[in-house]
């Protein structure tokens, strides 16, 4: 990003939501500490005309780069007209936005599925909290694309840490109004991610309660 600002284009006001866009600030602020974000709530996972709405605004308010927490292609197909860059979600986006996207979260749920109804089929089942990542091959990213090589291997050597077990919310963090949240070394537990109701410092927002 020249403009050092990503429009974030977001569904609910969930704690999921929410440490999405945090992590997200941390990963950009660890390049360039002054990186903003502008957050625009659409309210819906699925809303094609009001993503690509939220998309325009946030391009015209100085973003040029966007981010999303929804599902449809409409917010890099803006980013592909307007000739910007952008992440998908969910699935990877490619053909949709073949200049415009960076890379995409996907989400690989198949196995999972499989484990689970193998598991009732056998009488193994039981009710349990799970958390599966990239190390799992539950979350995936798409290929890096329309970026330069260096920034394309950052890019892989921070997915390879995460899957070696890295936790992003690793302190030194602050919340959003610069109060100390977690201290250099400390990481946030399953149960503090769960209730996340704040942003970190560089969010351009007041978040819903």
């Amino acid at each position: 990003s020249k403009a050092g600002v990503a429009g974030y284009i977001v569904s609910f006001p969930i704690p999921e939501v929410v440490m999405g866009i945090n992590s997200f600030m941390l990963g950009a602020q660890s390049i360039n500490p002054n990186f903003k974000a502008k957050i625009v709530w659409v309210n819906s996972w699925f809303d094609p005309g009001k993503e690509a709405d939220a998309a325009k605004a946030l391009f015209d308010q100085g973003a040029d780069i966007i981010v999303q927490h929804t599902d449809s292609t409409a917010a890099l197909q803006v980013a592909e007209e307007r000739k910007l860059h952008g992440f998908g979600q969910s699935s990877d986006m490619i053909k949709f936005a073949p200049n415009a996207q960076l890379t995409s979260l996907t989400d690989e749920w198949g196995p999972y599925y499989i484990s689970r109804v193998q598991a009732a089929l056998d009488g193994t089942w039981k009710p349990d909290n799970v958390w599966l990542g990239i190390k799992d091959g539950a979350v995936k990213l798409a290929p890096y694309t329309n970026m330069p090589d260096d920034v394309k291997a950052m890019a892989e050597a921070t997915e390879k840490k995460i899957a070696g077990g890295w936790n992003p919310f690793t302190g030194p963090i602050a919340k959003q109004d610069g109060t100390p949240w977690l201290k250099d070394g400390e990481v946030a537990d399953d149960g503090t991610l769960l209730g996340m109701n704040f942003y970190v410092k560089g969010v351009d927002d007041k978040l819903p309660q």
